[in-house]
């Protein structure tokens, strides 16, 4: 299982990478949020520390724009406009699922739906290009550093710990989601 090759690489680099991507996805995102509201900030879905977007997210970029590496103007453009729109696919999927999204731009000037916004889209030009020459290298190192044995060991692990976590995840926001839906149907009635 660990040897079997997608876009070139080995799956045991790729889940590593898809791993250390949601982890530091989230540390800087909760950081970042908890200076912003001066207090303690959890970002992620999930109970544990995973932001699993930033995983798909950074994977899904550097796969997909990998030809454009060394093209920075092209890397930007590019990174801006494929983040913003997964971004954007992302919002619109947890709308359907649980009836809201779990951020937003509102406050923002040139936003959409309060769901992407100029800003946003700037720095993930940014993101794509630190992506490029400094993050993806050092992810690189970091997953080469420990033995495979243990990275195999931890890696399953921290899947199994992601995987019970976004389960309960997922029921606990669909019943929310269930129960908003319930009032308001109710409300209609009773209003």
């Amino acid at each position: 299982m660990w040897s079997r090759q997608f876009f070139g690489v080995d799956s045991y680099h790729l889940i590593q990478w898809f791993l250390t991507y949601s982890v530091l996805g989230w540390m800087v995102e909760s950081a970042y949020m908890s200076f912003c509201n001066r207090r303690w900030t959890n970002r992620g879905f999930v109970r544990g520390p995973f932001c699993p977007i930033y995983g798909f997210g950074a994977l899904g970029v550097y796969f997909l724009l990998r030809p454009f590496d060394g093209h920075y103007v092209a890397l930007y453009i590019m990174g801006a406009l494929t983040a913003t729109i997964f971004e954007f696919l992302v919002a619109k999927i947890m709308q359907h699922l649980f009836g809201e999204v779990w951020w937003d731009y509102e406050d923002k000037p040139f936003n959409y739906q309060g769901i992407v916004c100029l800003e946003s889209t700037l720095a993930w030009g940014l993101y794509t290009i630190l992506l490029f020459r400094f993050l993806h290298g050092l992810v690189e190192r970091l997953v080469d550093t420990y033995p495979y044995r243990f990275g195999v060991s931890a890696g399953c692990l921290m899947l199994l710990v992601f995987t019970v976590d976004l389960g309960h995840s997922l029921r606990a926001a669909r019943r929310e989601k269930n129960y908003k839906d319930y009032k308001d149907y109710k409300d209609q009635f009773y209003a």
